[in-house]
Parts: structure tokens; sequence; C-alpha cells
């Protein structure tokens, strides 16, 4: 194959930006190989975030891309996805067994934060991860309820505790510990180190993504959380309203302070649609995602409703993803993961694993 027959053909594939990536896959890495034989042309596109449901887009709007070159009579193009480790902060190890650690914070509670984390991980899930899910909201956990899991974990070795299983997602909760209705008032010491308790001490097993539900605020045990959990990356859960995100610019500046990269902001509750009538209005003003995106140079990963619907699933036990798949919402969803775990792909990786630990005995 010559040098301009590849160049003609990447130059097709650049045509085509990726609405995740927002670039096109040529510069994003993702194209890992190129064969042109005459008039036949192979592609082989390798994603870094999971697309079960975007596969066949993708390849269609490639082929047609390479349609319109001349000279090519006959087009194959493949598209499959490798999640691999991204880097964590700088002296911290990743988790063994779990690539990626992503954070979802709010700088204020009362903005549906884990009801986006808990259908976040359903969307990665259903796009084809492998996930889990760590409630660390130790004050007010939510997720089991929100999983519709209860009960007391297991341990088999008895040193290490079983997650607990539900819509194939790996979930630990300080609220499978205590009762549902038991109040927690631990200084924040003992709330740390019960968290760094969950985190390390449970057998998650192999997992693409860990989606860590932090607790709301931006106080020291916050920035203590985040300095000791090794996280990939961030999402910032925030409602269009001005209180919401003078607070949730605080959230966004912490994980700049741990050096934490931040994947996006979530517009929750953008805006309310009649059930009835199906008029909309932006009940909590409007655009504020966006500025505060552009503003600190974030992508705007979605806007969500504010819809009854999504607050009855979850608090039934049934989120949206799951017991509504089809639906808007849910689809809006699987895009907000998409992006996420898009957007991290473009991270660096982690090398730490790649390097043996060298040891020198004295004979």
């Amino acid at each position: 194959m010559s040098d301009l027959s590849r160049t003609i053909v990447e130059d097709a594939l650049r045509t085509y930006i990726d609405p995740h990536l927002e670039t096109d896959l040529v510069s994003a890495g993702a194209v890992k190989a190129i064969d042109v034989d005459g008039g036949r042309v192979r592609v082989h596109v390798e994603l870094g975030f999971p697309a079960a449901s975007y596969v066949q887009t993708l390849t269609l709007a490639l082929t047609e891309a390479l349609r319109g070159v001349v000279g090519v009579t006959d087009i194959d193009v493949r598209v499959d996805w490798r999640i691999v480790p991204h880097q964590v902060q700088a002296g911290k190890k990743p988790l063994p067994g779990v690539k990626n650690v992503i954070a979802v914070a709010s700088g204020k509670g009362g903005v549906g934060k884990s009801t986006v984390a808990v259908n976040l991980a359903l969307g990665l899930s259903r796009e084809g991860a492998k996930v889990g899910v760590l409630d660390a909201d130790i004050y007010g956990p939510s997720v089991p309820r929100m999983l519709g899991v209860a009960g007391q974990p297991e341990t088999r070795d008895g040193k290490t505790i079983e997650p607990k299983r539900a819509y194939d997602l790996a979930v630990m909760s300080i609220g499978f510990l205590v009762e549902e209705d038991t109040p927690m008032i631990w200084r924040g010491p003992m709330a740390t180190g019960a968290l760094q308790q969950l985190l390390g001490q449970t057998a998650w097993g192999e997992l693409d993504y860990l989606i860590v539900d932090l607790p709301p605020g931006t106080g020291d045990i916050h920035l203590t959380l985040t300095q000791q959990i090794p996280v990939s990356g961030a999402v910032i859960v925030t409602t269009p309203q001005d209180i919401a995100l003078l607070d949730a610019m605080k959230g966004l500046k912490m994980f700049e302070k741990v050096k934490v990269p931040v994947l996006g902001i979530v517009e929750n509750m953008s805006v309310h649609v009649c059930s009835r009538c199906g008029h909309a209005e932006p009940v909590f003003g409007e655009g504020g995602g966006e500025r505060m995106a552009q503003r600190y140079g974030v992508p705007l990963l979605g806007r969500l409703p504010l819809d009854a619907r999504i607050r009855e699933q979850a608090d039934s036990g049934f989120p949206t993803v799951v017991s509504d798949s089809t639906s808007s919402a849910a689809e809006k969803f699987r895009e907000i993961a998409r992006k996420a775990a898009a957007r991290l792909s473009l991270r660096p990786r982690d090398r730490a694993g790649k390097f043996p630990d060298i040891v020198v005995e004295a004979r």
C-alpha cells in the first residue's frame, strides 16, 4: 500500500467527527489498521470506551465516508473497543483488578447526584463494560435503595467482603452494614476510615470502571476522600440554578487541587416537561451547565430533564436505564456514560503495572 493511498483513506475518515470524543478517530488514535488492496479497503477501529449501542451507527458512518473516495470498490469497516487503565493521582496505586475509578460529585445536595451515578454505572454496563458502584456517602447512603439490594454482605476468606450484585453491577455501601434509619454520627476521620475499608477490602473482581458516588459538599472530608481514592477522572453533577452552579464550581476546583481530571459536567433537572400538556419550562433556569463548561474548559456531557418518572424509578429500585430502557431519558444516560468514558479514553494510560518490581536480595 502506498503512502498516498493511506493518506486518502485517512483523510476520508477524518471527515467524521466522533460525538463522544469531539474529534476525528484518526487524531484520537482509534484507527488501528488500514489495508488497501486495489479498490478494496479494510479499516479496523478500536474505541477506548464501551459502545455496544453505537458500533452500528459508527460503522455505517465510516462506510459512507469511504464510499465517496474515488477508486474504492469494496469496504469493510470493523469497530470494537478495548478498555485500559488510565493514570490516577501521583503517588496513588490503582485498585487491584479495577482499571478505572470515576468519582461522581456535586457541590451541594439535592441535585440528583446519586441518581445520575447509578444510571451512569448502568449505562456503562449496558454499553458492554464491567462496572461496580461504591456508595461513598457515609452519612446518607441511598444506592442500596436505588438498586433494590439489601442485607449484610458476605465474606469468603475472612479478609475481604463480597459486593452485592444488582443488574450486573458489583455494589458496596455502608448502607449494607447499618440499618436504613440509623443516623451516622461519625466524625471525619472515622468516616474516611470506613470508606477506605469499603474501598480496599471489597473483593471487586475484574472491573473496567468503579463508579464512586461521593457525598455532596466540598469540605475537609471530601478533600480527604479525593486525595485517598485513586481516581482516574471525575464527573460533576449540577442543576442550572445559580446557587447549585456556585457549589459545583467549588467541586470542580477541589478536583483540580488534587490533580484529578474532570471528564465533564452533567446538568440535571435541566427542563421540566408537563406530563399532562407537554409544556416545557426551565424551572431552575437555563444554560448554566453550558456556561460553566465553557468557563472551565470541560465538556458538557449532557442535560437531563426534571422528570417524576426518573425519581419514581430510582425510589422503587428500578433505575431508568433498566426499567425504561427505550425511553429518551435512558438514552440520555447511556450517551452521557459513553461520553464520560470516551473523555477518559483520551487521558494518559496507567503504566505502573507494565514494569515489574525489582527486588535486590543480599547473598
